[in-house]
């Protein structure tokens, strides 16, 4: 799979005793922007400074960064760095955190599981895109470890979350703002790119506290990103799945932006499912539109994901409550080993391509 000059997906990395500076990944290397391209907005610690500039501004300096990388080599090979001697930041500063729930399987299976005599999905979910608002001060860049959760398991209950869970998902990250009042433009004019994310969750503190008022405390602990911000530009779209009823107006597609973009889950080295994201119902386009359509506003580096991608097949599913139905049917593991949910010190990584694009991975650890 290509890390090639069709990819360059963006990041902060750091040289040992340096500040951390943006840079793109190329091959096994990642190129010094500020030095290469003589800018000093890539001096920054963040991506924020550079994704304001907005799409022109993306599009013209990827041509460029293409043009350095295929032209005369000697220009960049100087400023092209081997990565195993960097270290990675958190590629972009978050704003605002959105979590959608935009897949029909996994809405589906969370539906049978918990109301297994009624209909698996609720009323409004083919009418608009369900969400929720996160915390932003706990995205972490992959390789954080996550501190298993305490909290109210039931009435009178405190403790260590027991049914600690993955979901893996996409991430949207927005570089130009919207104002207050108005709904948001056009998808592309505001989203720079897309990230790896994986929204760890403590189902049975979730399960207690999410009457009335939804997802608090079971989702607030930690969420982990990948490094790496793959550029809008690069992604390969297709057409987004069939959508009834039609949706409102302000939800009406203007555009492809369903994504071909395949997903593994890996527990402690081994593949455990495939999600695949074409199987989503609610396209990103649709979420930004609902997110704003209110006149909520957008910032820089706000943060919105899909929610969990799960396919229709039993191995598609890309949380560990949907793969062992609540605990019900065990995972098999190596060696004679077993989860229902994750224990300490089990690695969990999210990795993903689109087409021959590698999007990289988001791994974490339990402590």
């Amino acid at each position: 799979m290509s890390w090639g000059v069709d990819n360059l997906p963006y990041g902060v990395f750091s040289r040992q005793g340096e500040p951390p500076r943006v840079g793109v990944r190329y091959g096994d290397k990642v190129l010094d922007l500020a030095a290469a391209l003589h800018d000093e907005v890539f001096a920054a610690p963040s991506l924020n400074p550079f994704m304001a500039r907005g799409r022109t501004a993306w599009h013209d300096t990827r041509v460029l960064i293409q043009n350095k990388l295929t032209g005369d080599s000697s220009v960049t090979e100087s400023h092209l760095i081997p990565l195993d001697q960097v270290r990675l930041h958190m590629p972009f500063e978050v704003a605002d955190y959105v979590d959608f729930y935009c897949s029909l399987d996994h809405a589906s299976n969370i539906g049978r599981i918990f109301r297994p005599d009624s209909e698996p999905l609720l009323p409004n979910w083919r009418h608009l895109p369900v969400g929720y608002h996160g915390r932003s001060g706990t995205v972490v860049v992959s390789g954080t470890p996550v501190r298993r959760p305490h909290g109210q398991l039931r009435a009178g209950v405190y403790g260590p979350c027991a049914k600690l869970d993955i979901e893996a998902e996409l991430g949207f990250v927005v570089g130009v703002p919207s104002e207050l009042g108005s709904p948001a433009g056009a998808f592309e004019d505001h989203v720079f790119g897309v990230t790896l994310v994986n929204d760890w969750s403590a189902r049975d503190i979730q399960a207690w506290e999410y009457v009335p008022l939804g997802p608090f405390l079971g989702k607030s602990f930690a969420t982990s990103v990948s490094p790496w911000v793959t550029p809008l530009e690069a992604l390969p779209r297709i057409p987004g799945r069939p959508q009834d009823p039609a949706p409102l107006d302000y939800l009406r597609r203007q555009s492809d932006w369903g994504l071909d973009i395949a997903v593994e889950v890996v527990l402690n080295g081994e593949v455990i499912s495939r999600p695949p994201y074409p199987s989503m119902y609610w396209t990103p386009d649709q979420m930004l539109a609902h997110m704003t359509v209110n006149g909520a506003s957008l910032r820089t580096g706000d943060l919105f994901a899909s929610g969990t991608i799960s396919g229709p097949e039993s191995d598609e599913r890309g949380s560990l409550i949907e793969l062992t139905w609540n605990g019900a049917d065990p995972i098999k593991l190596p060696g004679g080993d077993t989860r229902t949910f994750l224990q300490d010190g089990d690695t969990v990584t999210i990795r993903a391509t689109a087409g021959t694009l590698t999007l990289g991975e988001v791994t974490g650890k339990i402590v």
